[in-house]
């Protein structure tokens, strides 16, 4: 892997992270980005209120207590290692962004790459600092801050989840898969 500053963006033109498509590429069936955004937030919104009755019904209250605050804080220090998580899957360039008006990080590469690939590369910061996090929680409920960050986690991948959703719904055995720019394409070799 080899590590870019990709620096700001506003646009998909800021990206660098682009690629000539692949003869045979077919374009994801995406959410629109504002469509995506009302998707992953309402989602997102709806995970908080579910994980975190989950939360309340294990520690039987809400305690007047520095550890949730303390877990929702570590749940954004974190959003730079979410990424390089990420970064680790690719084996060739990759790319970080920032959007500083959207408070987004993200990274982009093109390399090819199989559906179960980019499925891991996807969930993995998920699983490490969101549900890893919460199932540790939900066996010691005295580490509520640990229950408090993995939701917030959980909560915050779902652009990542609806990629995955996309990945496992659009994308026939044996194909391929890359980045370009925002978007996503697949493609199948006869």
């Amino acid at each position: 892997m080899r590590f870019h500053f990709g620096g700001k963006y506003t646009k998909e033109e800021d990206l660098k992270a682009k690629r000539d498509h692949h003869p045979k590429a077919v374009p994801f069936k995406e959410p629109g980005k504002n469509q995506f955004a009302l998707l992953a937030n309402g989602l997102s919104v709806s995970t908080v209120v579910i994980l975190g009755f989950a939360v309340y019904k294990r520690i039987g209250a809400v305690p007047a207590s520095d550890q949730m605050f303390w877990g929702f804080i570590l749940s954004f220090l974190v959003l730079l290692p979410h990424e390089f998580l990420h970064a680790l899957c690719f084996k060739e360039d990759v790319y970080l962004y920032y959007n500083p008006t959207r408070l987004l990080l993200s990274v982009h590469g093109t390399e090819d790459m199989s559906k179960a690939r980019f499925v891991f590369l996807s969930l993995l910061p998920n699983i490490i600092f969101g549900f890893i996090p919460f199932i540790i929680f939900m066996v010691n409920p005295s580490l509520i801050w640990l229950g408090t960050f993995g939701v917030m986690s959980i909560a915050m991948g779902f652009g990542d989840y609806i990629n995955v959703f996309n990945a496992l719904t659009q994308m026939p055995r044996g194909a391929m898969t890359y980045l370009s720019g925002f978007h996503s394409y697949w493609y199948k070799e006869d």
